[in-house]
């Protein structure tokens, strides 16, 4: 039986990083962070419930540069998975398929992304006492 050299199916290093392809594979990444936020978000909540005493432990968590740094990864994550999914369930439909319409939709997808996440966390920055 001969040997194959070559990958039985195409693969990532066959095709050139495309823009649709990038959106597709952030899309999946960003649902991977959104799980991982989560785990922070019940943290947060359990602390809340808890009493004072978790929730001051908590709240010097959520107070570290890193922390924040993931707080607002997960913002642009959760943005980003939502605007890619409804994008996904207009595709499910039936429409924008066509080359220049995904292409269109992807750049909407990544405008919307940044619009949203600038926007929300400009909001939290400024309830939340910015650096405090």
């Amino acid at each position: 039986m001969p040997t194959q050299s070559r990958p039985l199916s195409p693969h990532l290093q066959v095709y050139r990083p495309m823009y649709t392809m990038v959106l597709s594979m952030s899309h999946r990444v960003s649902g991977v962070f959104q799980s991982l936020g989560t785990i922070l978000l019940a943290y947060w909540l359990v602390a809340a419930a808890t009493g004072s005493e978790a929730y001051a432990t908590a709240a010097r968590v959520f107070a570290n540069p890193l922390v924040r740094l993931a707080i607002a990864a997960w913002v642009v994550a959760f943005w980003f998975h939502l605007f890619a999914g409804v994008r996904h369930l207009v595709w499910d439909a039936g429409f924008g398929f066509e080359k220049a319409t995904a292409r269109r939709s992807g750049r909407l997808v990544v405008v919307l992304t940044a619009l949203a996440s600038l926007f929300t966390l400009a909001l939290a920055w400024r309830h939340l006492g910015g650096a405090a």
